[in-house]
């Protein structure tokens, strides 16, 4: 596992320690827990813009809903 140092403004190093004390968890746990949500949120992010650029400059193209259905035979009804 790697390691990294970093500096927390005094409310967020507050309310991480609070958190970890009402729950028994280390502070560590939560920073990772954090760090993977919004690493997630960004890699997604990343992969819509390029999708998006690619689309704008014709490297690929969209499929409606209706369309992709009957490619893989779902049913739409509930």
């Amino acid at each position: 596992m790697g390691a990294v140092s970093l500096r927390l403004p005094a409310d967020v190093s507050r309310r991480l320690q609070e958190l970890a004390d009402r729950t028994g968890r280390s502070k560590t746990f939560y920073v990772i827990e954090a760090l993977q949500e919004h690493l997630d949120d960004l890699e997604e992010l990343h992969l819509a813009e390029k999708r998006l650029i690619d689309f704008r400059a014709g490297k690929s193209e969209t499929v409606s809903l209706d369309e992709l259905m009957r490619r893989y035979g779902v049913d739409g009804r509930a």
